[in-house]
């Protein structure tokens, strides 16, 4: 069974140029929630100085009608947003680094190393109020202002995720540069510091190669994608050609190609997607 995680309420929206009310923003996690997905990424607690899509986040997530069968998270950059993340009754969480030290300092203004280290105080809360934390690795083929990425860097800052007490590491693709053989090649020097099972995919379909690179990670064993509905948004520090999430509708088409079992359902997704394009436009 593939299991999907839709980030298009958070990582979709946060690089929209149009912000969402709070309303639009509950009705469309609302559509999601009846879609068969297994974890909703609903908003990400940061500054809205710095993200002005994500603010009211906690309104957001108060507002939602949740499913019990889903997972609904949110992203954390630091112990403050953890702490509002407590407040508002978030049981799954993301923490988020790169595998390219320059994407890092222009990203999060730091190290890796330094974002480590921020993440200590994160996880110590996840660990006393038994939050599941998933880490998000930007950068994990290529990256916008270092160019190719090591196979073995990526592995390394997936390992220290890991070993950080992350129960899933999301590996992004978040300029589209990869291809098949890169992110192949990626996989597997991942799998061999982190369990196949602890991985998922995230790629971004800037140069229309997503599905084939997920189809090649499907093929290496990892059974979790992340998408978004209809290929909302993108990274807002990866640059112009950064934007495009891979579609949650193309995943499904690949998904029911190749025949692969998921929890997905069409109607609903079409429904949303239907919701996502009225808005928009």
């Amino acid at each position: 069974m593939i299991r999907i995680v839709e980030v298009g309420p958070r990582d979709g929206l946060q690089n929209e140029k149009r912000i969402w009310t709070i309303d639009e923003r509950v009705q469309l996690i609302n559509l999601l929630s009846q879609c068969g997905f297994s974890e909703i990424e609903v908003g990400s607690f940061v500054s809205p100085k710095w993200v002005p899509q994500m603010a009211g986040t906690d309104e957001v997530f108060r507002s939602i009608n949740k499913n019990d069968a889903i997972r609904y998270s949110a992203l954390v950059p630091n112990d403050k947003g953890m702490e509002a993340a407590l407040r508002n009754g978030v049981r799954t969480i993301s923490i988020f680094t790169a595998a390219s030290e320059a994407f890092t300092k222009k990203n999060i203004n730091c190290s890796i190393d330094e974002s480590f280290d921020r993440f200590s105080p994160i996880m110590a809360l996840a660990k006393q109020h038994n939050i599941s934390v998933r880490g998000y690795v930007s950068c994990v083929v290529a990256c916008p202002y270092a160019g190719d990425i090591a196979p073995e860097s990526t592995a390394e800052v997936a390992d220290r995720l890991y070993n950080l007490g992350c129960s899933e590491i999301s590996l992004g693709d978040t300029i589209g540069k990869g291809t098949p053989e890169s992110i192949q090649r990626m996989i597997q020097a991942v799998s061999q510091q982190v369990p196949l099972s602890n991985l998922a995919i995230h790629c971004h379909d800037t140069y229309g190669t997503a599905l084939a690179n997920i189809e090649t990670a499907l093929a290496s064993g990892i059974k979790t994608i992340d998408s978004a509905i209809t290929g909302l948004g993108g990274c807002p520090y990866g640059g112009e050609t950064a934007k495009g999430n891979v579609a949650t509708e193309k995943v499904l088409d690949l998904l029911d190609q190749l025949g692969y079992q998921h929890s997905l359902i069409r109607d609903k997704i079409e429904e949303a997607a239907t919701f996502v394009r009225k808005i928009s436009v």
